[in-house]
């Protein structure tokens, strides 16, 4: 099921973006968009993990290099998502670094990683890692959409011997400034 959400949302992403691509290759400068995808969530305790929707916001600046993207950039997510009855995941922000390659001149495959927090309802919150890959796609002047699918972990949540990684495959669109 997973595998089927995640090659549905490159699907659409990349079929979207390839339809109506504007000539436009210039991807320097600020953005500022949404998101909005699914994500999975495990620890290592039994029984203690879930899924579901999760959304935001997303800010950043990317510096054209010719051939190469590179940038960085804030997203603050959103969810709800129960990992066990009491236990609540409320929200997840990232600061994030990422670099890419245009493989087309409105076309952006990219790598990303960078430093995340997530907080609970109950257990507080705490620091993280993630790494990723992503597309995106200018669609029309000062417009880009694109998918990407992240890896997070968080060790010892809030030292409370509570390991815990997860997925995120979202879709995001953004106005580029």
């Amino acid at each position: 099921m997973k595998a089927r959400i995640i090659l549905a949302a490159a699907a659409a992403t990349l079929a979207a973006g390839s339809a109506i691509a504007q000539s436009s290759g210039d991807w320097t400068g600020f953005y500022a968009g949404g998101q909005f995808g699914y994500a999975d969530i495990d620890t290592n305790v039994s029984g203690a993990s879930g899924d579901g929707t999760i959304g935001g916001i997303i800010l950043g600046y990317d510096y054209d290099l010719g051939d190469w993207v590179v940038g960085g950039g804030f997203d603050y997510d959103w969810t709800g998502i129960d990992l066990t009855p009491g236990i609540e995941v409320e929200d997840v922000w990232r600061i994030k670094a990422r670099a890419g390659y245009k493989v087309t001149p409105t076309g952006l495959l990219y790598g990303v990683g960078g430093y995340a927090k997530a907080g609970t309802n109950s257990l507080g919150s705490d620091d993280g890692w993630f790494l990723g890959a992503g597309y995106e796609q200018i669609v029309a002047p000062n417009v880009s959409v694109g998918g990407e699918i992240l890896y997070h972990e968080f060790s010892n949540f809030d030292s409370s011997g509570i390991d815990v990684d997860a997925t995120t495959v979202q879709i995001r669109a953004a106005y580029r400034f």
